[in-house]
């Protein structure tokens, strides 16, 4: 055994990590611009601070110009279509705390205080923000200014939340696509590593397949992309198509369960690291490709020890 062998096999393992995690970047994030996740997310709150007026807000100019124009499908770009504008996904806390103030008809009212503030916004539709103001005018928040102060830190949270809860809607549909790509793939992390300690010839493909995705960028694939890498790396012979050399040759219980233990192990291992995302992988590359650079280790293209990368 080698430092050179080994690092050969982490190469390895982390190029086949990263294809298949472009896999899942790829899927994610044409899924989330498809259901247009991140705007829906955004609206389910700004229902909370405007209630039945949220399509009034919405339909502001300050807040339609905030739109993104993309396709709607990844085919509508092939069939004359225009892109069209999407659901807003980001906002300025400034830009909603005046759009918000414009539907309350606040705007302007900045001689309003007390007693005809509170009756004001007691005739807004029934929403947290309009009860939230309420509560700052019966704790002493006496002036259209003061409330704006408060509302700027109040949809500050609130917009953090929305994002926040985005990123666990991604980070689920991320772990559910890493299980579904390891499952159809059948990549079992214990066997690939196996077969690449064992076969010199595997490792120096990987380790030249590596090295010419670091070289030229790496970084987001498109899937036409991913899947020319893969034919490349021939993965399936990595997955359920070589399964039948690794069963047990008897028919042993304890073989077999020790077989389905380890096999499960092993899928579990490669979903577990595919969810991490393609571009932690992609960084992890690029730091085990750099020292095969130099003359201790190899670069592609040599023998048995060859080194391995791939982005």
């Amino acid at each position: 055994m080698t430092i050179s062998q080994v690092l050969e096999v982490a190469i390895g393992l982390v190029l086949v990590y990263y294809l298949l995690g472009s896999i899942v970047s790829w899927a994610t994030r044409s899924l989330l611009e498809a259901q247009e996740t991140r705007g829906k997310t955004l609206e389910e709150y700004l229902k909370k601070i405007a209630g039945e007026k949220t399509v009034d807000l919405t339909n502001l100019p300050q807040m339609k110009a905030l739109q993104p124009i993309r396709y709607k499908s990844g085919l509508s770009m092939f069939m004359g279509r225009v892109p069209q504008a999407a659901m807003i996904e980001k906002i300025p806390v400034a830009t909603l705390v005046d759009a918000f103030f414009d539907i309350s008809g606040l705007t302007g009212a900045s001689g309003m205080n007390g007693d005809a503030l509170k009756s004001h916004l007691g005739q807004l539709p029934p929403s947290e923000g309009r009860d939230a103001m309420i509560q700052w005018v019966d704790q002493g928040v006496a002036s259209v200014n003061g409330l704006r102060s408060r509302a700027s830190s109040y949809f500050t949270g609130l917009l953090d939340q929305a994002g926040n809860t985005f990123k666990a809607n991604a980070r689920r549909m991320v772990i559910l696509l890493s299980i579904g790509v390891t499952l159809f793939f059948g990549t079992d992390s214990i066997q690939l590593a196996k077969d690449l300690w064992t076969n010199a010839e595997l490792r120096a493909i990987t380790a030249a397949q590596a090295d010419m995705i670091v070289q030229e960028g790496g970084g987001d694939l498109e899937l036409e992309t991913i899947l020319a890498e893969l034919d490349k790396l021939s993965i399936v012979k990595f997955g359920w198509w070589q399964i039948g050399s690794a069963l047990p040759e008897t028919a042993n219980a304890m073989d077999w369960l020790g077989f389905i233990a380890l096999k499960l192990l092993g899928l579990g291992i490669t979903a577990a690291a595919v969810s991490q995302g393609s571009s932690f992988w992609y960084d992890l590359l690029k730091k085990l490709t750099s020292p095969t650079k130099g003359g201790g280790g190899g670069s592609s293209g040599g023998g048995g020890g060859d080194s391995e990368a791939k982005g």
